[in-house]
């Protein structure tokens, strides 16, 4: 398999589940060139790889990351935060 054939529409922001059990999930994001997957907050952290493509991650303590193909953050709890897609991106968000 293939993380790209996880989103099968031309969405803005896609999202789907990569991997689920009692201790963390997976998620496949997906971002168009030029969308944005808006502010929101997760009550975990979180870890954001770049699995293709460019992003710039920002957060509300202003914290502004380019993450390219094999780049990663660690994303704090509580904290509002969005990401814009440069390219076309493949994104794996890990709690």
């Amino acid at each position: 398999m293939n993380i790209k054939e996880l989103h099968t529409q031309e969405k803005p922001v896609s999202a789907t589940s990569l991997f689920k059990s009692e201790l963390g999930n997976a998620t496949a994001i997906q971002i168009l060139k030029g969308e944005k997957l808006k502010e929101h907050v997760t009550q975990t952290p979180a870890l954001l790889i770049c699995i293709e493509g460019e992003v710039i991650f920002e957060n509300e303590k202003g914290a502004k990351e380019t993450l390219r193909t094999g780049d990663y953050v660690n994303i704090e709890a509580l904290i509002k935060h969005w990401v814009v897609g440069i390219e076309r991106s493949q994104l794996v968000l890990i709690k």
